[in-house]
């Protein structure tokens, strides 16, 4: 009687007797919410489209009470359509003179997002934004990627993060604020576990390490500060970039000759600002 309750209770998420419109666009109440709606529903074993470009990104799913009641709940805008209406959709999608796709999604991706342990005085858009939208994460940081738990996740993010060493070129703006010397002190405790003289050292390793992890599959999503850090990171393997009040010793001179741009992801031909009191890194 327990099989048959079980396989019973599984059937719902099966039926298709229409199909369920997640706008993405003006119409949508929620969009963090949708969100979480669609992570949901690929964590049920249950495939899902996600339509590019159409009505803002929207998504389609099998019709089912579930995901309607899961909806209501949180929230979130949905329409109910026929077979013929939802089928309408995607050929409209599929003509080649639209700027549209139809995406098939059939996992929800373990997600990991890298961030320090300790408070910053600015909020991390991207935690706010999963932990709203009801999508789980972990936090992982310099020593997790080293210690290799990156293989245990599909999708990488990376926020407020200088990959240089550099601390975000803080030092003439907040170079005697306590959480800026806190971040100095944990991430030199850090380096010197691992056995680096110098942040810079450990934070290219971890590049590197997130490099494998991107090679191997895994999808990595960098904003902020890691954006161009991280392919800055990769392009200075071997050079000193830092200024001495970053790692206690002064910057090679003749840095921007040496950079090969080859190793990083999307930028080439930038130069590097070598006055370490300005903000930017190029």
């Amino acid at each position: 009687m327990k099989i048959y309750s079980l396989a019973f209770a599984f059937i719902p998420l099966a039926l298709k007797a229409f199909q369920i419109l997640i706008p993405m666009d003006e119409t949508q109440k929620n969009h963090l919410k949708a969100y979480g709606i669609a992570y949901w529903t690929l964590k049920q074993d249950v495939e899902i489209y996600w339509l590019l470009n159409y009505r803002g990104g929207s998504f389609l799913l099998p019709g089912n009470k579930a995901i309607i009641n899961e909806c209501n709940i949180r929230g979130v805008s949905y329409e109910q359509i026929s077979d013929a209406q939802a089928n309408s959709i995607l050929q409209e999608i599929a003509q080649p003179e639209v700027n549209m796709d139809a995406l098939k999604l059939e996992k929800a991706p373990k997600i990991a997002v890298y961030s320090p342990k300790s408070k910053q005085p600015w909020d991390d858009a991207v935690t706010l934004a999963l932990t709203y939208a009801e999508i789980p994460y972990d936090v992982v940081y310099d020593d997790e990627v080293l210690n290799g738990v990156l293989k245990n996740y599909d999708w990488l993010h990376l926020h407020h993060e200088d990959f240089t060493g550099q601390y975000g070129r803080f030092y003439a703006q907040y170079g005697n604020a306590p959480w800026y010397k806190q971040q100095v002190k944990e991430n030199e405790e850090i380096a010197k576990r691992w056995g680096f003289a110098k942040v810079s050292q450990l934070k290219l390793a971890v590049a590197k390490k997130i490099d494998e992890f991107v090679v191997n599959g895994g999808f990595m999503f960098a904003m902020c500060s890691a954006t161009d850090s991280y392919d800055i990171a990769l392009a200075a393997e071997g050079v000193d970039i830092c200024g001495s009040v970053y790692d206690g010793d002064p910057a090679d001179p003749d840095m921007n000759k040496k950079l090969d741009y080859s190793k990083g992801y999307a930028f080439e031909n930038y130069k590097l600002n070598p006055d370490p009191l300005f903000s930017e890194n190029s």
